[in-house]
């Protein structure tokens, strides 16, 4: 599984993220759904990695990335939590800020 891929663990700032990450090219982060872990794209992150740089992290409180103490409003777990964890993970490992998808790119 996930052939070519590393393991890591990042420190985004509040939480640290397991991800693997492989390929060359423009980045493409997968996230994984409820109750999954990144390991749901197995499949399909090699084939990605053939063309793109492909980054499938556990989001907070999956798998093996850090697990925060839930206050009384759960912020910590708010899509905006996890969505300024992605965007640190990518500034992380040298991709800068997400930009979204340009549809005219015939992709």
């Amino acid at each position: 599984m996930f052939d070519g891929f590393q393991l890591s663990q990042i420190n985004v700032g509040e939480v640290s993220l397991r991800v693997r990450h492989g390929g060359s090219g423009p980045p493409v982060v997968l996230l994984h759904g409820h109750p999954r872990t990144h390991t749901t794209w197995y499949q399909v992150a090699p084939v990605l990695a053939k063309e793109f740089t492909v980054l499938c992290p556990d989001l907070r409180g999956y798998g093996q990335s850090d697990k925060p103490a839930a206050d009384a409003a759960h912020t910590q777990y708010s899509k905006r939590s996890m969505a300024g964890d992605i965007a640190r993970l990518m500034s992380e490992l040298g991709h800068g800020r997400p930009s979204p998808s340009n549809s005219s790119s015939g992709r």
